[in-house]
């Protein structure tokens, strides 16, 4: 007897497409005896928030994400961490990480569920916050984590070290630790390179840097990154988590940020390709090219 399928859904909360969305699909999977879990996204915006969201119950085969890339970066802490397959169906704008358009949901779906569909592993990055030797905030993110000032008139000093060898103190706005899935997130913003997102490296961008010589940095994905706050940093500094949870920095923390032993997998289709999506999503030029490279 063949092993029925076990699908969740995850939702844009507060979405009224979305949800509706969600529900059709519940109806067509059971109608294909398939089981399925259905959640709505909330909004989290600490720490503290986050982390006392209840566990995730029995693991799905697969999640179904409807959104924007928020809503998945949100799935991906979620339940993606923990192994589960993501297929991000892109009910937003941009939508770099949801690259299923939603004319193309339930042709994927099928596809998933016979195993038509392309698996992508995508690193995590895990922060650690250390205050008064004493380990305060632990987290995983799949974009980026960054240390974010709270005034706007002043810029702070972050002290920086890779593998506990000092690199630079960055007077600045801030700064943005990111992954190669990060890389065309708050990353691409300010001014830091786009890299396929299977890479190997991590990158380094300052956000408006008070010295003009400060550029972004590509380091290996192996490297351990220790940032601790300057002085001018006291009582002005935010650790973000992708954009959407925050926990204060205070005087004298250190963060070390590294590659997570967690990974996101991501599902595509076969026709998946990361140069068109740049091409269409940037926007990027009008020349079209043959199967040759030809103009």
């Amino acid at each position: 007897m063949n092993k029925r399928h076990f699908v969740g859904i995850l939702y844009k909360h507060d979405n009224e497409n979305a949800k509706e969305e969600a529900l059709k699909l519940r109806i067509w999977l059971t109608d294909r005896e398939t089981e399925v879990w259905l959640e709505q996204m909330e909004a989290v915006s600490s720490y503290e928030e986050e982390t006392q969201c209840s566990p995730v119950g029995p693991r799905p085969d697969w999640a179904v994400v409807l959104g924007g890339d928020g809503t998945l970066l949100a799935a991906a802490r979620r339940i993606g961490r923990y192994g589960v397959p993501i297929l991000g169906v892109n009910l937003g704008g941009l939508g770099f990480l949801t690259g299923i358009p939603l004319s193309r949901l339930y042709s994927a779906v099928e596809m998933m569920l016979v195993g038509g569909l392309e698996q992508e592993p995508r690193i995590m990055l895990q922060a650690r916050v250390q205050r008064d030797g004493q380990e305060v905030c632990c987290f995983h993110v799949l974009n980026d984590v960054v240390v974010n000032k709270r005034t706007l008139a002043r810029i702070i000093d972050l002290n920086v070290a890779i593998n506990g060898t000092f690199l630079t103190t960055f007077r600045a706005d801030g700064l943005i630790i990111s992954t190669p899935t990060g890389s065309t997130a708050y990353n691409l913003s300010a001014g830091g390179p786009i890299l396929y997102p299977t890479m190997e490296s991590l990158i380094l961008t300052p956000i408006c840097p008070f010295t003009l010589t400060n550029r972004p940095i590509l380091i290996p994905d192996s490297a351990e990154i220790q940032v601790k706050l300057g002085k001018k940093a006291e009582g002005t500094a935010i650790l973000t988590f992708d954009g959407q949870v925050g926990f204060n920095l205070y005087f004298g923390d250190e963060v070390t940020i590294s590659k997570s032993t967690e990974k996101i997998v991501l599902l595509k289709p076969p026709d998946y390709n990361f140069f068109e999506i740049l091409r269409t999503k940037l926007m990027w030029g009008g020349t079209t090219y043959n199967k040759d490279g030809k103009s």
